[in-house]
């Protein structure tokens, strides 16, 4: 679009009072201006771009700092492209100044350094967000533009103060916001950052010292708070970027992840790490679900979490017996004084394979430090102790390379191990939790597992630096021989002779030639993480969370009546218990999402099981009724809405034979058990015999789920 020649605003016929220049006209000039400086900085970030990526790449500090500078000017690049002019969220005139500042996704002035843009997360652009009749912050009006292809379809104006409704529009102020709450749904979460609320604002930016609960009902914009509050903890808290650990978002499941995945690139933010917590275990993707539900409760205590310790202290124990070490020049006494002092060597908290390799060189350095007898360069010695199979094998009996499936695997299938690391099982709770297959892995095995990758770090890495290190001995080795080959050419200046200096021999080593070691990314430690759907959590999966981030900063975002397996305690109840010391609890009460028709026929069905669940208060209606009748009717319903509506997206919720498939699924028209649907929104949602989803507390909360993933219509189908 060129702003000098068409109008950023395109509003329809029955709103074109609102078209009214002394209305828009102070609007049409500034995103002119913002237009002009838009197409400058999209022309010299390309620029800059492509310098930096013509040149040289560099090494070590050098390459990391290239690398970073590429992927910072390709994010706001790509969010220049993307948005244009509808970077800009709206306006705000205050009391102390009469002109409007406009807040936008991200900050931007113009060549003369006026301000075009604020941006959303600056602590100037707060009043936009949280201003409200009773606390005006300031403010004389408000302005939120509602933006479709590129130009303003609608605005809602605001005004807080008499003296500013001179040259302003009639009142019909919610007309975006209601709009923009009952428009058609899309495969992927809404961008909504226009229409953030003051309650969710006020979440959105609180401090993220310590652990902040935010606890609301279905609709009223939990997963918006918690991926906006990421974006803004990036932007405003030092503590969380500049390499310092950065922010891990945690989903419920892949098909939520996908359905979010626009929002925190939308909001200039491209670093914030997703997954599940299948994600952070590598058998995650394959576990599944535990069928017993002893088993499955017994697995999900912090004190089942913690049997990973005395499991793994078991393989440290040193030898309690002396042994003599031969090498090609003498042989050496090994006591078992000397084995407990080289097993004493790892700082407490080292990672057991790692600590394995600072053991073995602390035992090579007692050995070589108690030979007696010629004089033999170290680095000989030290090949000749690597090489003595005798002391690799006891070395390797006495503090093993482990693996964290050997060590979980292990405790469900050896009950004598299982007793010995945790006493205080029952035979007949041992006796449960073995089974025939070790590596048959269950979801509730992942905190174990997690747990013992964590305590153990990756043997990988051990074996890889073994590798590096054989290697740079070869390559000494051969240095060596070049060496000795050059000192006996005559040397008349001593040159050639220097080179037979134990310093300069290793210098010529390239010890960084072979492969580095690839970390985990989703191991941390993180310095905040967001926790979507965390009523779930059990206590050991909370573990996985805790382990990972030693801030104790977390932004934990749940409903107690949407907790399948039941959540009796209060937040800071079952916080504490977990380990967070610092718990602050925020509550949203307001329902943006689910219309009035189907909030009435979805609370009688929670407060059946949980008379004191926080059921929100819908703010609109959609003049549909909720629909009753026979599972036949499916096809025909899903024809009719699907002639009739030309945008949006559906859902047919049911038990698991739904989800795999018992129609033909479309790119407007999903399938999902209950459990799956959670976090997600759909325009129509039928609902295939909800009875059957299950009995009890269980049942009651999986068909309140499902009946609230409805933004305008509910269907209801049962067996005939």
């Amino acid at each position: 679009m060129n702003p000098m020649t068409t109008s950023a605003f395109n509003l329809p016929e029955h709103l074109s009072a609102k078209g009214d220049p002394a209305l828009i006209a102070a609007d049409e000039q500034h995103f002119a201006a913002v237009a002009d400086r838009l197409r400058q900085q999209i022309a010299d970030l390309a620029d800059r771009l492509d310098v930096q990526r013509k040149a040289p790449g560099g090494t070590g500090q050098a390459a990391m700092d290239r690398d970073l500078e590429v992927h910072r000017l390709t994010a706001r690049l790509h969010l220049l492209r993307r948005f244009g002019l509808d970077l800009c969220l709206g306006r705000m005139v205050s009391a102390d100044d009469p002109e409007p500042v406009y807040i936008g996704r991200l900050g931007l002035t113009d060549s003369e350094g006026r301000r075009l843009l604020v941006d959303w997360r600056a602590p100037a652009a707060e009043p936009f967000f949280a201003a409200t009749h009773a606390n005006p912050m300031g403010l004389i009006s408000r302005r939120r533009y509602r933006w479709t292809r590129g130009r303003i379809s609608d605005y809602w104006e605001e005004v807080f103060a008499a003296d500013g409704l001179e040259g302003h529009a009639a009142l019909d102020d919610q007309s975006a916001f209601i709009a923009s709450l009952g428009s058609s749904r899309s495969p992927r979460m809404r961008d909504v950052l226009g229409t953030i609320q003051a309650d969710q604002d006020a979440i959105i930016r609180a401090s993220s010292r310590g652990a902040l609960v935010v606890d609301g009902g279905p609709g009223t914009g939990k997963t918006v708070v918690a991926l906006h509050r990421a974006a803004y903890l990036l932007y405003s808290d030092p503590r969380l970027r500049d390499g310092r650990g950065g922010v891990l978002f945690v989903g419920p499941h892949q098909a939520y992840l996908a359905y979010v995945a626009d929002i925190l690139p939308s909001l200039g933010e491209e670093g914030v790490r997703t997954c599940t917590l299948r994600d952070l275990v590598s058998e995650g993707a394959s576990a599944r679900t535990e069928t017993d539900p002893d088993v499955a409760r017994l697995k999900s205590s912090a004190a089942m979490v913690k049997v990973i310790e005395p499991a793994v202290r078991l393989y440290e124990e040193p030898p309690t017996t002396g042994m003599t070490v031969q090498t090609h020049w003498s042989d050496i006494s090994l006591s078992a004084a000397d084995w407990a002092e080289a097993f004493e060597a790892p700082d407490p908290g080292t990672a057991h394979n790692e600590a394995r390799d600072q053991v073995w060189e602390e035992l090579l350095a007692i050995l070589i430090d108690k030979h007696d007898g010629e004089d033999v360069p170290a680095h000989l010695l030290r090949r000749s102790l690597v090489q003595n199979r005798e002391l690799t094998r006891v070395f390797s009996r006495a503090w093993p390379l482990l693996e964290a499936a050997d060590i979980v695997g292990d405790l469900w299938s050896v009950p004598a191990y299982l007793r010995m690391c945790a006493p205080w099982l029952t035979p007949d709770e041992v006796g449960k939790l073995r089974r025939e297959d070790p590596n048959a892995w269950t979801v509730s095995d992942l905190p174990l597992l997690d747990a013992a990758r964590q305590r153990l770090g990756d043997p990988e890495a051990s074996r890889r630096k073994r590798r590096q290190k054989r290697a740079a001995d070869a390559e000494r080795e051969q240095m060596d021989r070049v060496v000795d080959a050059l000192l006996q050419v005559d040397d008349e200046d001593g040159m050639i002779a220097q080179l037979s200096q134990e310093g300069i021999r290793d210098a010529l080593v390239d010890e960084g030639a072979l492969p580095e070691d690839v970390s985990d990314q989703l191991a941390g430690p993180f310095a905040h993480i967001v926790v979507d759907e965390a009523q779930e959590l059990t206590d050991a999966e909370w573990q996985m969370l805790l382990l990972r981030c030693p801030s104790r900063s977390f932004t934990i975002v749940g409903d107690r009546a949407q907790a399948r397996h039941g959540f009796t305690e209060l937040w800071q109840e079952r916080l504490t218990r977990i380990g967070l010391d610092r718990v602050n609890l925020a509550s949203l009460n307001i329902n943006y999402r689910t219309p009035e028709e189907v909030m009435a026929e979805a609370e009688p069905v929670i407060r059946a099981v949980l008379p004191n669940a926080n059921v929100p208060t819908s703010i609109r209606s959609s003049d549909v009724p909720v629909v009753h009748g026979s599972t036949s009717d499916l096809g025909s319903i899903l024809d009719t809405w699907l002639a009739t509506h030309a945008e949006g997206t559906a859902c047919v919720i049911g038990t698991a034979d739904i989800e795999s498939g018992t129609f033909e699924p479309s790119p407007r028209v999903r399938s999902l058990a209950p459990e799956h649907s959670k976090g997600l929104e759909f325009d129509l949602v039928i609902l295939i015999d909800p009875e059957a989803f299950g009995t009890g507390h269980e049942g009651a909360v999986d068909r309140y789920v499902a009946m609230t993933r409805a933004t305008q219509q509910l269907v209801i189908l049962t067996s005939t």
